[in-house]
């Protein structure tokens, strides 16, 4: 009988505590059943993109593509985005234009961060470049040569020159 009691109690006590989960399953249940339902669609949505992006690479022949390339370079964690490398390349190249009367060695500084941010961007697109390789004249010929060619892959650069005033008459 003392079994009986004790047991009893037991099962008491568990159903006092296990109270506040069923009554908050039982407001919740529609917000989980909606959060089950959005989960499952979202995973409906990604297989079916998977299967989509696969029967494409196999219509186009992607793998025969993309076989020289490092794809692993894309998912590495401190990669920085084409906007990103962008963004900084338009402000070196406003110090490049217009240095404001600073020492010529901060001009050298911003030149030699705006070529690093023009070869970063290159490797971004996967253009050829070689201004690690030159100096003087033509590693100027060749900071030309990669701003042309990033514009004409869609990356457009400030102009080499100063603006001009536009006089009024």
């Amino acid at each position: 009988m003392e079994v009986g009691r004790a047991m009893l109690l037991a099962l008491s006590f568990i159903a006092v505590a296990s109270l506040p989960v069923a009554f908050a399953l039982l407001f919740c249940a529609d917000e989980i059943i909606d959060r089950v339902a959005c989960g499952y669609a979202e995973w409906r949505e990604r297989r079916r993109e998977r299967r989509t992006i696969a029967g494409l690479d196999q219509a186009v022949g992607a793998d025969a593509l993309t076989r020289g390339i490092d794809l692993t370079e894309f998912d590495r964690v401190g990669r920085r985005s084409l906007q990103e490398i962008a963004a900084d390349l338009h402000l070196f190249a406003g110090h490049r234009i217009s240095p404001g009367g600073r020492a010529m060695i901060w001009h050298a500084g911003i030149l030699d961060a705006y070529d690093e941010h023009l070869r970063a961007a290159c490797r971004c697109l996967g253009l050829t470049e070689h201004l690690g390789e030159l100096a003087g004249v033509d590693r100027q010929i060749e900071r030309v040569r990669v701003e042309g060619t990033l514009h004409a892959a869609g990356l457009t650069l400030p102009a080499a020159r100063a603006p001009h005033r536009q006089r009024h008459r």
